[in-house]
């Protein structure tokens, strides 16, 4: 009947559950409740659900099977706590009249071993213990009956055993509790539960604390000024230290009888009729409130105030129930947080500037939060919080970002880093508070950089209009960084308020260019590479925002040339360098030309070897180095006529016929505006010096030879250089001081017709090598800029034709407007352009004076306030970058909606 480890099987389980009555449990086992807890047996048995309508065999099966393993021992034998339960119960049978059956049965139950209990049964009823064993296996089909006699119980039994319970609560709640036995006060009230009475237990304990609570409230009504919520905290504490005895008590009340019938436990129900009696009382529960209150008002107002108080009779709110603290407490505490800080808000903003108000803010918020971790639920936080933010930052927000003088515009212009991160992070805590920000922070970038590109003197040095727009973007990335936490939507915004301003001045790609050329020849020198890389990777970022990509191209090539021709890069790791950042953002096609240039200056040194190794005897001499161009990859430029010296006329066509005789099919044409020449020259009183001077330089220089004094006609006519690079040239020689080889009559700064030129023999300087004149990068004039332009269309032209061709061969059939945004799409990379751009900047013209209060329809400006203009077919007129930018998006009139061709 048992398993290998000696528990009982399912089986006999199930058949003990039909067993003798609660009066033979009762018999044989009268103080079992008792011997449990000797034995330490409670807290393994499952004692604590046994009923009144259970058996003792029930309640009995319930102690072997909550043992499990440690009930017997590995052979089977009794051991252990379970041994002695069994010595214990065998001992307590002699006073059971029952038959033989009813002791095979009882010893089956603990398991059929345990020579305690065998001899204690077989003594009993005349056997041996193999008699009890042997019979109690063979006679299984039997029923217990139930004692005969009843049990009468004591009419007054209820009452008495009451009124020993409610004397021992009086003594608990009086504090004289030390001499009363809380086992017997237990078995009392267990019994009383057991016989029915669970009912007048669980009333009579309701209705002696109901009684002793109201005694305490009017105690602490009574209580004055400051004792107040000391005497309330100290009843509250002597209540939950009786509630606590008085549930151990009622313990199996709890259990058995509440359970079954639905009422609240014990200790909730003496939180409730605390609530009920003491906190909810009609003198205690506004005066409570109240109290709490100006005790929080004095702290905010800089009064120390007892915080471990508050937090005791705040928890007590807690400890009665979310909704007591959210009813009682929270929602007025709420409501008179925001009245304080409406009013305080309203005096601050009054009397104090942007920066001063947010920190009083931002301190306030602060104090708030360490206020709900010192003695409030910490699901006040974010309730608080939330009024702190909308009183003292949502309700003042438009206001505090447009304060004159202390407002954002002010924090941004001042670099106020400070109060521009204390801004954000509170901001942040509102609806729409960082949009509010960053709406302010665009526009002012706007407006700034609008006034910045558009201002015709600060246009006036390329390098320096550059220098600025880098400046204002390393300020932005600093506040954006510092300031704004590297936020996503800021940067966004920043990058997008910079390509719009850069892009209101049409000259920006050419200015960039410029301001690269000015850094690769001599703005890097002395440079560590680490910062030669952060110069680049800057102009990288305004490259970025170029919608004219195509533009910067062409000027960045002119430029580069004249630094490979001239040799006067810095570095060719960072001109190399630069051409792999270009590469990276726009492609291998952007930057094929760039990297022929550089191929085509190794090549040249490789010609040149060949060219002296065939000509031996021209080891003597003038020396001759020739830069082979290929006409793709270099800007075309038209050659320019220049008769040079017979000495270097003669190296000329001595190197035309060994290149075209090594190259078949070719053919060379002299760029001597883009050469350099390195000459010696004696002075007065036999001073020497080498000057390197331009082709054109060279030229003029030479003619002293044969002449003392010469006039510009004679110059002009010996050398038949264009009029205007002769008159630079001549400037350059006559007119720079500590540069001026030669003398000019008479003095003045610029070149005349008339003007006579000699040797200056007073000529002096401290190098043997003067540098002079060479040409250098500079702005277009109005000529050179339009034929710039004109070469930037003409190479669109066949981009955009290549691009409708892919677009039309992949897609078949498309309508007139998907082919304008798909050929957009495909050329934005490089080319900010539609098919009706180039139509838009030749016909841009300046504002005329019957337009001079005309309102531009896209920026809502006037249009004489800046740039040009442009009228379209339908007659209306805008701003000619407005319309640029409006034909991105839509291609027809922003006012009249006709299409634009």
């Amino acid at each position: 009947m048992k398993s290998k480890c000696g528990k009982m099987s399912p089986s006999l389980s199930i058949l003990w559950k039909t067993t003798t009555s609660l009066e033979t449990m009762r018999a044989l086992l009268p103080d079992y409740g008792s011997l449990l807890r000797d034995e330490n047996l409670l807290r393994y048995t499952p004692i604590k659900d046994f009923t009144g309508n259970d058996s003792f065999l029930d309640v009995l099966e319930r102690f072997v099977g909550a043992f499990e393993e440690q009930w017997w021992d590995e052979d089977g034998g009794g051991g252990g706590k379970g041994r002695r339960l069994v010595e214990v119960l065998s001992s307590r049978v002699v006073v059971v009249e029952g038959k033989e059956e009813d002791w095979c049965r009882f010893w089956l139950v603990l398991g059929g071993s345990g020579d305690a209990l065998s001899v204690g049964l077989n003594e009993r009823i005349g056997g041996s213990g193999m008699d009890i064993r042997s019979k109690a296996r063979k006679k299984r089909n039997f029923q217990i009956e139930a004692f005969k006699h009843r049990v009468v119980v004591d009419p007054k039994y209820a009452d008495k055993t009451w009124q020993i319970l409610e004397r021992a609560i009086h003594q608990i709640y009086n504090q004289d509790a030390s001499g009363l036995s809380f086992e017997e006060l237990y078995r009392n009230a267990y019994n009383m539960v057991l016989h029915k009475f669970g009912d007048k237990l669980y009333t009579g304990f309701i209705a002696t604390m109901t009684a002793h609570l109201k005694d305490k409230s009017k105690l602490i009504e009574a209580a004055q000024g400051g004792s107040f919520l000391e005497e309330l905290n100290k009843k509250w504490n002597e209540h939950n230290k009786a509630l606590e005895m008085i549930r151990d008590i009622l313990m199996y009340m709890d259990r058995t009888y509440i359970e079954s019938t639905k009422k609240p436990h014990v200790h909730p129900m003496g939180l409730s009729l605390w609530r009920d009696n003491v906190v909810h009382s009609s003198k205690i529960h506004t005066r409570l409130l109240n109290t709490l209150l100006d005790l929080v008002h004095k702290e905010r107002t800089g009064e120390v105030i007892d915080r471990g108080l508050v937090r005791n009779v705040t928890k007590m709110f807690m400890d009665l129930g979310e909704s007591v603290y959210q009813d009682d407490f929270e929602k007025p505490f709420l409501d008179a947080s925001s009245e304080f800080y409406k009013v305080e808000s309203q005096e601050f903003i009054e009397s104090c500037d942007c920066g001063d108000y947010l920190k009083k803010a931002e301190k306030r918020l602060t104090e708030e939060i360490d206020r709900v971790g010192h003695y409030l639920d910490a699901k006040s936080e974010d309730k608080i919080t939330s009024v702190v933010e909308k009183e003292m930052i949502a309700n003042h927000m438009q206001r505090l970002v447009h304060m004159e003088n202390s407002g954002l515009v002010t924090m941004l212009l001042n670099d106020k880093f400070e109060d521009l991160g204390r801004m954000y992070n509170l901001f942040r805590r509102v609806t729409n508070g960082l949009a509010t920000v960053r709406d302010v922070m665009t526009s002012h970038l706007r407006e700034m950089g609008k006034q910045l590109v558009t201002d015709p003197e600060k246009s006036k040095d390329p390098v320096e209009f550059v220098q600025r727009l880098l400046d204002e973007r390393d300020k932005y990335d600093k506040i954006i960084s510092t300031a704004f936490g590297n936020d996503k939507t800021f940067q966004n915004a920043s990058n997008s308020s910079f390509e719009y301003f850069i892009n209101l001045n049409a000259r920006s790609p050419e200015f960039i260019s410029l301001f690269v050329d000015d850094k690769l020849r001599k703005g890097l020198k002395g440079i560590a590479d680490a910062d030669v890389e952060v110069v680049l990777d800057k102009v990288m970022m305004l490259f970025r925002y170029l919608q004219e990509k195509d533009v910067f191209e062409k000027y960045y090539k002119q430029h580069l040339a004249k630094r490979l021709l001239s040799g006067k890069t810095v570095s060719d790791d960072a001109e190399k360098s630069l051409i792999v950042k270009l590469k990276t953002e726009c492609g291998y096609q952007f930057t094929s030309k760039l990297e022929g240039m550089f191929t085509d200056m190794k090549t040249s040194e490789d010609t040149m070897r060949g060219f002296y190794g065939s000509h031996p005897e021209l080891s003597e001499g003038p020396t001759l180095i020739v830069q082979v161009l290929t006409t793709g990859s270099w800007p075309t430029q038209p050659a320019v006529p220049c008769n040079l010296p017979a000495e270097v006329s003669v190296l000329c066509e001595k190197f035309r016929s060994y290149y075209l005789g090594t190259h078949t099919g070719r053919r060379l044409s002299w760029q001597t505006n883009m050469g350099t020449a390195d000459i010696k020259a004696i002075f007065g009183k036999g001073q020497k010096h080498e000057l390197n001077v331009s082709t054109f330089q060279m030229c003029v220089l030479m003619l002293f030879n044969n002449s003392d004094r010469l006039s510009y006609k004679e110059i002009e006519q010996a050398t038949e250089i264009p009029a205007p690079d002769l008159k630079r040239c001549l400037q350059s020689l006559a007119c720079v001081k500590g540069k001026n080889v030669i003398k000019k009559e008479p003095m003045s700064k610029d070149i005349g017709e008339e003007d006579l030129f000699c040797v200056n023999d007073k000529f002096t300087s401290k190098f043997y090598k003067v540098k002079i004149g060479t040409v250098v990068a500079q702005k277009e004039t109005e000529p050179e800029k339009q034929e710039t332009r004109q070469r930037v269309e003409e190479d669109r032209k066949p981009q955009i034709e290549a691009a409708i061709v892919r677009i039309m061969k992949s897609r078949k059939i498309l309508d007139h407007n998907n082919i304008i945004a798909e050929v957009t799409k495909q050329l934005q990379p490089r080319i900010d352009l539609d098919v009706y751009t180039i139509d838009l900047r030749s016909n841009r013209r300046e504002p005329n004076s019957s337009e001079e209060n005309d309102i531009c329809a896209i920026c809502h400006h006037e249009l004489s306030a800046y740039g040009d203009l442009n009228t379209l077919l339908c007659n209306h007129s805008y701003h000619h970058q407005c319309i640029l930018g409006w034909i991105k998006i839509n291609l027809t009139c922003p006012v009249c909606r006709s299409a634009l061709a």
